[in-house]
């Protein structure tokens, strides 16, 4: 039982992981889009997915620690080395489609944070060419009264 218990659960995380990498690929083009509601929605989807591995994670430490007793915190190799057959290349493929499916998260992951990544550069360089920052700021009095030190003025507010 402890078998089908472990493949079970590592057939759910393999679920899990590629319904939240279809999330991600949902997340990739609404920040395209910049649609912030929508994002903030895909956002809680993924903490519910997230919360979810969690618990299957658990559940499939406890499969493992049934088959492999003598083993603490056994990992899924652990139980690959003791397995035959059939059930040795079944959790072989679930766990190699299960690390395939997270490698492939991981890199549309580090993509989506690249993407807000610069949308919040383009969002600060236009920030700044509309309100651009004084150059020259000091708390006290100039010390040459002929320099008067000119803040610069936005795209805006500039004489033409």
């Amino acid at each position: 039982m402890s078998f089908q218990s472990l493949t079970a659960s590592m057939e759910k995380l393999l679920k899990l992981h590629k319904s939240l990498y279809e999330i991600a690929v949902k997340k990739t083009e609404i920040i395209k889009q910049g649609d912030i509601n929508s994002l903030n929605k895909l956002l809680q989807e993924e903490q519910v997915h997230i919360t979810a591995i969690g618990k299957i994670e658990k559940e499939r430490q406890a499969a493992a620690s049934n088959l492999l007793p003598q083993v603490e915190n056994p990992t899924v190799t652990d139980c690959l080395g003791v397995l035959k057959g059939e059930e040795h290349d079944r959790l072989l493929e679930l766990s190699n489609q299960l690390m395939e499916t997270v490698l492939e998260l991981k890199e549309r992951n580090f993509l989506n944070q690249q993407m807000i990544h610069y949308s919040l550069q383009f969002v600060n360089f236009s920030m700044n060419l509309i309100n651009p920052q004084p150059e020259f700021f000091t708390y006290s009095p100039p010390t040459d009264k002929h320099h008067h030190s000119k803040i610069p003025q936005g795209i805006f507010n500039s004489k033409v």
